[in-house]
């Protein structure tokens, strides 16, 4: 007679079953999510010594509560969260976060951004690139010290030329590799006020044509 298995009711047949392949996924993905978060508090407390909150490639679909509560006595200066998987950033990050100076959400999932984020009164630097915008948020425009944009390859097919030059501090936007429509590119090169790094246009196949 088998002795009975430590691991399930069953005795009679339990060694002869295969392992769940779904018990199996579960424990890897509890494992992964435990380093992630371990990983996440490791760097929050380094943040506290040095102010810089580098979250990026910590497998993050969003930013935890948990991190505004380990950064609530911390003054911020700079926030990376780049190589995520992150859709949003919730309008108290803002809040949360009003003095950084140098925000990098590239290489996630997102398409829009809260119209709080116009209250990041200190920040100078903002890369929103590799995400799936296919418009500027208006509210980046409203950022008082905003020097710096970069939103390169998004799915951006549209600029409001007219809102982009009331921005009041904006010196430099990256929009390299987007698919921005003839018009839209060609309104964005006479630009002058802020320095625009655009893909070379390809002409459409009836600007090639000579009569």
């Amino acid at each position: 007679m088998r002795p009975p298995s430590q691991f399930g009711n069953d005795i009679t047949n339990q060694n002869d079953e295969e392992p769940d392949p779904r018990m199996i996924s579960m424990i890897i993905c509890t494992s992964l999510a435990g380093r992630a978060v371990t990983r996440v508090v490791g760097r929050c407390n380094d943040a506290k010594e040095n102010s810089n909150l580098d979250l990026s490639n910590c497998q993050l679909m969003q930013v935890p509560d948990a991190v505004y509560h380990l950064m609530r006595h911390t003054e911020l200066k700079t926030c990376d969260l780049s190589e995520n998987v992150i859709t949003k950033i919730p309008p108290k990050f803002a809040a949360k976060f009003s003095l950084i100076t140098d925000l990098n959400l590239a290489h996630n999932q997102m398409a829009k951004l809260p119209d709080e984020i116009a209250e990041m009164g200190n920040l100078q630097r903002l890369d929103i690139s590799y995400n799936t915008f296919i418009a500027l948020p208006n509210a980046i425009f409203k950022i008082p010290k905003l020097e710096h944009l970069n939103a390169c390859n998004n799915h951006i097919i549209d600029v409001e030329v007219e809102v982009l030059e009331e921005a009041p501090a904006l010196q430099t936007l990256d929009l390299c590799k987007n698919p921005l429509t003839p018009r839209s590119h060609d309104s964005l090169s006479a630009v002058t006020k802020i320095q625009i790094t655009l893909t070379p246009r390809e002409k459409e196949d009836w600007e090639d044509l000579t009569i």
